[in-house]
């Protein structure tokens, strides 16, 4: 199970509107995360052209 949503959400909170550093750690995380999900995303093989074209139905 990733937690790394809660440990973001975590920090969030205890973040205030006055400090600069908790607030650039905060972007900076986010930015690993987005960075990290796109890899994911890029790592997802392409499905060849013709698969999911026929539906092939026995009864």
């Amino acid at each position: 199970m990733d937690i790394s949503g809660v440990q973001t959400a975590a920090i969030a909170s205890n973040v205030s509107q006055n400090d600069p550093v908790g607030i650039s750690v905060l972007k900076k995380s986010m930015d690993i995360q987005a960075q990290s999900a796109m890899q994911l995303i890029e790592s997802i093989p392409q499905l060849p052209d013709n698969l999911g074209q026929n539906i092939n139905v026995k009864v």
